[in-house]
């Protein structure tokens, strides 16, 4: 394995999804596949690893599902986050635990980070003009807005967010903003809220990023991070209008919630607590400890979030660790047109499972394979079809299954002792006894498609082995060697068990 010198403890955290729909292929491809290939290689070669995730219960996309749906919040995150979790099971994601930000023990964290902020005096409070439908008789925040992105001129951005350039917005940023629970233009309406100062922790932002992180950081990654800091930063609201998330715990804040970006992320550390106590363990040397390594997997358009509002939160709060890396792959489409869960252009995880359901690594092996890793890549059925058949089934299933009826059909399935080796066999093990170190270097990258090549190319190392030395026909006249051929090939089998 890696003899690369790496902490002993990981906290790896996967971005948490929205309970305002389920998991699609988008998802595993751009976060959850990559995670857990990380997850079980760290495992693999005996790190302490907690890997954590959980349902994000308390975007504006609920509360805009809920009443589209006629339903409450409740009754929509109760639905999708049961349907994410069982699909996450299903599909052999490997979490540590899998939380969910409607428990008691997030609400209680999120709560008291706030609290620790704002009794240090970290906060700004602000009256400012925030959009309000008059019909609706409420602001709107987030998602109940959208407008053209002042930035890229998408027509279709969000409140809070334009997906089509990744730009982090307010509200008010919007050209021509409408609500979209009544289709109005908005008005203006003062309201009180709370506000983290970014520009405070520019510089420090700037010194941890820039020079910190600038050569190990994926270049989308650090060159949005970078384009943020340099456009200036300004101070962020951490409060919304709203009916349905975290009370404000402070005097002032009836009324109001925490915005699910400031109490999202405090779900990575509130899954970890929930996990910890049921193990028995202690939950801040993974938080709090400067030899653990904090990793966060996660989709391109929430690299803002990761990068700059999470760790000046945490930097604020002062006793927390930072991420180490933040590996965000770009997005991937289907058939030539981009994911979308409010469209229903999706291959949803839970219904892929139905309709396959001995076909997960199938699956697993074609979004690593594809993965959009430094561009946005496309999913067919085409390609899901030719990675099954031309590389799964005719170079790793083949090698596989050769050696498997040869092994039966001439040792009653047990293993030959090896005799003497040729060069070539010599050769042919010294190739193999590579490829751990290739693979490992290639995922501590986080180069998880190269080393999944890497992987069929040990499969095509040993087909070519076999066609070589056709054990088939030296049966016939030199049994003694083909229990050589038969070892040999076995090693690479266990080899390709172990790395896969």
């Amino acid at each position: 394995m890696s003899d690369i010198k790496s902490p002993s403890r990981y906290t790896i955290t996967a971005a948490l999804p929205y309970t305002n729909g389920p998991i699609h292929i988008g998802h595993l491809a751009g976060v959850y596949v990559p995670a857990d290939i990380y997850a079980r290689y760290l495992r693999s070669i005996g790190k302490d690893v907690a890997f954590v995730c959980g349902s994000d219960e308390h975007g504006v996309a609920i509360s805009m599902k809920a009443k589209k749906e006629g339903v409450t919040p409740k009754d929509i995150i109760d639905k999708y986050h049961a349907i994410i979790k069982q699909s996450f099971m299903d599909f052999g994601i490997t979490f540590d635990n899998y939380s969910r930000t409607s428990a008691p023990v997030h609400h209680k964290t999120a709560s008291d980070f706030f609290t620790t902020l704002y009794k240090k005096g970290d906060f700004i409070e602000e009256t400012t003009a925030q959009l309000y439908d008059e019909e609706a008789q409420q602001f709107l925040a987030d998602r109940f807005v959208i407008g053209t992105c002042p930035k890229c001129g998408n027509e279709e951005a969000y409140g809070d967010q334009c997906e089509n350039c990744g730009s982090s917005l307010n509200a008010t940023d919007l050209i021509n903003p409408k609500s979209t629970i009544t289709g109005t233009v908005p008005t203006t309406k003062e309201t009180k809220h709370w506000f983290l100062p970014l520009d405070r922790y520019e510089d420090f932002l700037k010194d941890w990023i820039s020079k910190g992180h600038k050569d190990d950081w994926k270049p989308n990654v650090y060159g949005q991070c970078k384009s943020w800091i340099d456009g200036g930063l300004e101070p962020r609201a951490v409060t919304r209008d709203l009916d349905w998330g975290i009370p404000v715990p402070v005097e002032g804040g009836e009324g109001k919630v925490l915005y699910v970006w400031f109490d999202a992320p405090i779900g990575y550390i509130s899954s970890t607590k929930e996990w910890a106590a049921r193990e028995s363990k202690d939950w801040e040397p993974y938080w709090k400890d400067k030899d653990t390594k904090l990793v966060h997997f996660i989709g391109k358009d929430n690299i803002v979030f990761h990068c700059i509002i999470f760790p000046s939160m945490l930097k604020a709060e002062g006793s927390y660790i930072l991420p180490e890396n933040v590996p965000a792959n770009e997005f991937l489409n289907l058939e030539g047109n981009k994911l979308s869960t409010s469209k229903n252009w999706a291959v949803w995880l839970h219904e892929y499972l139905v309709d396959f359901p001995e076909m997960q690594d199938s699956l697993r092996y074609t979004l690593t394979a594809n993965a959009p890793e430094t561009k946005d890549n496309d999913f067919t059925w085409k390609d899901f079809q030719a990675r099954n058949n031309n590389e799964l089934v005719a170079i790793l299933g083949n090698f596989i299954n050769r050696v498997v009826v040869l092994t039966n059909k001439y040792y009653d399935g047990k293993i030959p002792a090896t005799g003497s080796l040729t060069n070539f066999d010599a050769e042919t093990l010294e190739q193999l006894s590579k490829y751990p170190e290739i693979i490992s270097t290639s995922i501590e990258r986080y180069r998880f498609r190269e080393a999944g090549q890497e992987l069929m190319n040990l499969a095509r190392l040993g087909n070519k082995y076999l066609a070589d030395e056709e054990p088939w026909k030296v049966i016939k006249v030199d049994e003694e060697r083909v229990k050589t051929i038969m070892n040999v090939a076995l090693q690479i089998a266990a080899g390709l068990a172990v790395l896969s």
